[in-house]
């Protein structure tokens, strides 16, 4: 590797998580991060240090991101697309394309506090409500801490259009964002005590104990399906019913855009096998939102999970770790 191309690779893991929040998609965001390397390193000669390497790769990223929104469709979460379904469904309904979704990307505890309360799924999902430009805006001066002048600089625009369109921007995401769910931590002993009752519940499936631990309007979501439903009843519902294919599952420990979470594997005849990578989103100490991401192909992978359970519980044995507060496998972005 040149030593242009090792100094561009530096920045690819604060990109990817620029380009994630601009698109909602992980994968997308990949897709994105390479697009830009590959220009940056096309045009190194032609970069003459009149910026910070730094601004000139943001640059890059966000014109590259912009173009790849141009007539895109906003990401969504089932929430998004309709009232709650009923706990009895028969179905959770036909698989809608990956392109309708937002997705996960896994965590990486090395990021601040700060930057990672801002890779939430809900704050996100609010994002996608934001067009753009203005988007770039608000990720620019709220997350990365970008001055008026430097945003406005990179997205040739005036700072008093830059301030103007973060102030819009703000208030879309108060409207849309109100309650920060809380961030996965280690240390703390009485979120530790939750989700290791809830893994308990849940590989047991005792339903009165895992619905003990929801708050009175939680959400259960499934994407890629469009089913979403609200409230412990018609959750315990569906996982009594429809969903209790369930029963048996066991879970391994992830982080996943900042909050808690597990990599599931069903029960099968031939034994365990990758289901759905599940996130938690606590509130005020319960579990306020449950969403399952269905595409174990991609995802177990991204993820650093096995797609056999006989491998994970054999590395998560080596790794000392407890079903409820192991650190999670690593993974690349």
């Amino acid at each position: 590797m040149t030593d242009v191309a090792i100094e561009l690779e530096a920045y690819r893991p604060e990109l990817t998580g620029y380009c994630y929040r601009m698109l909602g998609s992980a994968f997308e965001a990949d897709d994105a991060v390479q697009d830009t390397m590959v220009r940056a390193w096309k045009g190194f000669d032609r970069f003459e240090g009149r910026s910070a390497l730094r601004s000139w790769l943001y640059r890059i990223a966000t014109n590259v991101c912009l173009s790849m929104l141009t007539g895109a469709q906003r990401r969504v979460r089932p929430m998004d697309l309709g009232p709650a379904g009923s706990g009895h469904a028969e179905s959770p309904g036909a698989p809608l394309a990956d392109a309708t979704w937002l997705g996960p990307i896994p965590d990486d505890p090395a990021v601040v506090v700060t930057a990672r309360e801002t890779v939430r799924l809900a704050f996100v999902a609010a994002l996608q409500h934001l067009p753009p430009r203005q988007r770039a805006v608000l990720i620019l001066r709220e997350v990365l801490s970008w001055s008026a002048a430097e945003t406005a600089d990179l997205l040739d625009m005036t700072v008093a259009g830059v301030n103007s369109a973060l102030q819009r921007a703000r208030a879309t995401m108060a409207a849309l964002d109100p309650h920060a769910a809380d961030l996965r931590a280690p240390a703390d002993e009485t979120q530790n005590a939750l989700l290791e009752r809830y893994v308990r519940a849940f590989e047991a499936y005792d339903l009165d104990a895992l619905t003990a631990l929801l708050h009175e309007d939680a959400t259960l979501s499934m994407p890629p399906v469009p089913l979403w439903l609200r409230g412990p009843a018609d959750i315990r519902a569906w996982m009594s019913g429809t969903g209790s294919g369930c029963r048996g599952s066991r879970l391994v420990p992830i982080t996943i855009n900042g909050l808690p979470g597990y990599g599931q594997y069903r029960a099968s005849a031939s034994g365990h096998v990758p289901w759905s990578i599940i996130a938690l989103e606590i509130v005020d100490g319960r579990i306020a939102a449950v969403t399952n991401f269905l595409d174990t192909a991609r995802l177990f992978p991204r993820f650093g999970l096995p797609m056999s359970y006989r491998t994970a519980k054999v590395a998560r044995s080596s790794a000392g770790s407890s079903s409820g507060t192991g650190a999670p496998p690593s993974a690349r972005r």
